[in-house]
């Protein structure tokens, strides 16, 4: 059992890892993410310059590997700590991949693929504030940020695991630091909107 629960945490990690953004575009024969535009390997990023159908794709690549992990734990009845775990590892993987110099994206998209598979509604209620935030403002890291803060609360009010709140509570923390630069802009009226090229 200590064999399989160290195999699923060491799966999470290395899925993780695997960038979505950096594969589609090199089967899009589009330039590397992260030396074009933002320079961030994420869908949004590839959004700008790759266009709607490669950008999509890069984020269902994101969340499903988010998912996975959490769902292959689930399914070996592994324990709510160690479910939780595979959430994290899953996105520490894509925020510091061990196939890219550990120098990843900033993992909303696995962020809300890990926590979907945790407790889906809240996942969902964070789609729908990422949804109402983005069409208002049509900023993406305003809608992510403000999704993720929204997070913990919403796992309270769902399935109010502490282990679950606190994982939450760790992606939150580290998305808001991954995105220093997008809230210098956004303050200082520099971010780029969805679709600007």
């Amino acid at each position: 059992m200590q064999l399989m629960t160290a195999g699923l945490l060491g799966l999470a990690y290395v899925l993780g890892s695997g960038s979505s953004a950096i594969i589609v575009c090199k089967i899009a024969q589009l330039p590397d993410p992260r030396h074009q535009g933002s320079g961030n390997p994420g869908a949004t990023n590839v959004l700008r310059y790759g266009g709607k159908k490669w950008a999509a794709l890069t984020l269902f690549g994101d969340v499903l590997k988010g998912i996975v992990p959490v769902l292959l734990a689930k399914a070996f009845q592994q324990s709510e700590a160690v479910l939780a775990a595979c959430a994290l590892l899953a996105f520490l993987g894509h925020l510091y991949p061990v196939f890219f110099q550990f120098q990843g994206g900033k993992g909303v998209a696995t962020g809300f693929g890990a926590l979907l598979a945790l407790v889906w509604p809240a996942a969902l209620s964070m789609l729908l504030i990422w949804l109402v935030m983005a069409r208002a403002f049509r900023y993406s890291s305003l809608a992510a940020l403000t999704a993720t803060l929204a997070a913990p609360l919403l796992i309270f009010l769902f399935q109010p695991v502490p282990v679950y709140i606190g994982v939450s509570g760790v992606i939150a923390l580290l998305l808001f630091w991954r995105h220093r630069r997008n809230i210098h802009n956004l303050i200082t009226g520099k971010e780029d909107k969805i679709g600007a090229k």
